[in-house]
């Protein structure tokens, strides 16, 4: 195979940057992504008149995500963007030793205990959705089910009370709109982001004033909390901690959720297979976040020269990695265009999908994600008898880097 624009930027390679980071929107991207992997592991061109690599298959993706020469580069490289407010997460957005000092606070709070505390919680939140969603005949189950319950979590887990979830769930899907190239975004979506954060700035203004005056048990009580050798976060980290969460903890979880609930319609076979055997949920899980990626693509930008792969970076070029892409890699996965809920067993010699991150950056969440996926298909597969989709064609939303459905039409039996 050969490999499209290597050498510098081209208009060829240009047009390969812009037909992946469009393709997402569509209701199955995967040939499009197909096509574009086959042309070759990098593909240089521009976005937004800066020189970028597109990588599109896995070996090649892990290596750069995990190489210490890339980073997020947000204050001057592919990441950059002017004018944007700073409350994506600092977490998101540093590079060591700033990235190692935020995680090694935030995951003194953010313990697996914390995480385990929450099991119950969880299990009872998505029995309750699924009262609700029986007493119907067909539901939306991105706005009964999928959404709800890790926005509820997370808010929970935040000490949000619940007559704010709505608004919340609001901030979160423009936070989220605001992570996609903001060149690509028009003039009203930029203001509609810049609005949502300095609300969602000022609610948590206020939440931490009153954490800090009588802490809860909370992680937000936590977080305001943390001393490490007399490191604490500053207002302005706890801030985009907290937007980090919203947006990682509810949005990402949400859309899991929901395309693997539509993986399951579509593969019947493998919808029985989990109905016979319940303990091959964990595997199912970690099949739906390879299949159907909740984050598409993540941008890095070289803070030196690097060689790797065969391929020779500069300080300050430009890498887009595609994660949909890559999980269905042939030269990593076997049948990667098939859904198969037994994957991940134990015995099984896989490779390591990219659906979480790797290296530094992987994602601190993941196993609340997995906790709360597990459980929402645990509770759907043991109440349900049967569901079915109750529409022809079904939307995405306008996102690039998030990847979910707008809605999901379902018919349930009990």
């Amino acid at each position: 195979m050969t490999t499209v624009g290597v050498a510098g930027t081209s208009e060829e390679g240009t047009a390969a940057i812009m037909e992946a980071v469009t393709a997402t929107r569509l209701p199955d991207p995967y040939p499009r992504y197909r096509q574009i992997r086959e042309r070759g592991a990098f593909i240089t061109g521009e976005i937004g008149g800066r020189s970028a690599t597109l990588v599109t298959r896995l070996a090649e993706a892990s290596a750069v995500l995990s190489h210490s020469a890339a980073g997020h580069g947000f204050s001057d490289g592919i990441n950059y963007r002017a004018g944007m407010r700073d409350g994506l997460g600092s977490l998101l957005r540093a590079d060591p030793p700033d990235h190692t000092r935020l995680r090694r606070l935030v995951g003194r709070a953010f313990t697996p205990a914390v995480i385990e505390s929450l099991a119950a919680e969880v299990t009872s939140l998505a029995n309750e959705l699924l009262d609700e969603a029986l007493e119907r005949a067909e539901i939306d189950a991105v706005t009964a089910f999928a959404r709800p319950l890790p926005l509820r979590t997370i808010c929970r887990l935040l000490g949000v009370p619940a007559a704010d979830e709505e608004e919340f769930g609001g901030w979160a899907d423009a936070l989220t709109r605001g992570l996609d190239p903001y060149y690509l975004l028009t003039e009203e979506e930029q203001a509609t982001c810049h609005r949502a954060g300095k609300a969602f700035d000022a609610y948590f203004v206020d939440l931490i004033a009153r954490r800090r005056a009588a802490p809860q048990d909370d992680l937000l009580s936590r977080l305001v909390a943390l001393h490490d050798d007399g490191d604490v976060l500053s207002e302005r980290e706890l801030l985009e901690l907290c937007a980090l969460l919203l947006v990682a903890g509810y949005e990402t979880t949400a859309n899991l959720i929901a395309s693997g609930v539509l993986a399951l319609v579509r593969n019947p076979d493998q919808l029985a297979a989990l109905r016979a055997d319940p303990g091959l949920v964990g595997s199912a899980v970690e099949e739906m976040i390879r299949y159907e990626a909740p984050v598409q693509f993540v941008a890095r930008t070289f803070l030196t020269d690097a060689e790797i792969a065969g391929r020779s970076f500069a300080r300050g070029d430009g890498a887009i990695l595609m994660l949909g892409a890559a999980n269905r890699d042939p030269e990593a996965f076997e049948d990667p265009d098939r859904f198969l809920a037994a994957r991940y067993t134990g015995s099984a010699r896989t490779r390591r999908h990219l659906g979480l991150g790797v290296g530094i950056h992987y994602c601190l969440g993941a196993p609340l994600a997995r906790m709360e996926a597990e459980i929402a298909f645990r509770v759907l597969l043991s109440r349900t008898r049967s569901f079915a989709l109750a529409a022809e064609t079904l939307a995405y939303r306008p996102q690039i880097v998030v990847r979910g459905l707008s809605e999901l039409p379902l018919r349930l039996s009990a």
